[in-house]
């Protein structure tokens, strides 16, 4: 299974999370989603694009880029 790491940029309190995991759970081949608050970080394993990872975000307000 592909794992992909992204920087999110906005990203500040427990309910950030929340709304990073709510926008990106529900997404095609999502297998797990895991925050890191304090490095700014999301790592996403399973088959999604990396592209749709960062629509999602960033209409759920949090700007992204890929790093892996």
């Amino acid at each position: 299974m592909n794992s992909t790491e992204l920087q999110v940029d906005g990203m500040s309190c427990g309910s950030c999370v929340k709304h990073i995991n709510a926008a990106l759970q529900p997404l095609a081949g999502v297998g797990e989603v895991t925050v890191d608050l304090t490095a700014g970080r999301v790592k996403v394993t399973g088959d999604a694009e990396s592209d749709v990872l960062l629509s999602a975000l960033k209409e759920a307000g949090y700007p992204a880029s890929v790093l892996t």
